[in-house]
């Protein structure tokens, strides 16, 4: 039976408007997905880039393992990205778009036992969309109260 990690990106829908979400395999070494099934990863400073034609996921930080040896891994190195060739050639086009980036949102354990790494195409927000939004979720948690 398959974990149930989830670990999100919480900033990521405060600073950007998320507009398509595609889901990537990661290529990990067996120390990193044994972090990553006891829950120690991060995904703030987290982003995407292409190095030629493949996609990669930069400052990730993935703990050591706690019983890794001399092997364990390096915390915060590049980890490739599986996608097929079609969406990533579509995800290269979109991104040399102005304003357009790819952010990882959300890494957890399929049930195969795979990791799986959601990114997101997005738009970064400026200040006005970013205080639209708290006042927006600040509305929804007073109407939540008072339903209860």
């Amino acid at each position: 039976m398959p974990s149930k990690v989830e670990i999100k990106n919480k900033k990521a829908g405060f600073e950007y408007f998320l507009l398509e979400e595609y889901t990537a395999g990661i290529v990990l070494t067996g120390t990193e997905i044994k972090s990553i099934r006891s829950g120690k990863a991060s995904l703030n400073e987290a982003y995407c880039a292409f190095s030629d034609h493949e996609l990669f996921v930069r400052n990730m930080h993935i703990a050591p393992y706690s019983h890794g040896t001399y092997n364990n891994h390096e915390p915060k190195r590049e980890r490739k990205l599986l996608l097929t060739s079609r969406e990533l050639k579509k995800l290269k086009s979109r991104i040399e778009e102005k304003g357009l980036t790819l952010v990882p949102v959300l890494l957890y354990i399929n049930e195969k036992g795979f990791a799986k790494l959601d990114i997101a195409l997005a738009k970064g927000k400026k200040m006005h969309d970013k205080r639209e939004t708290l006042k927006n979720k600040d509305i929804q948690r007073e109407i939540d109260r008072g339903s209860m």
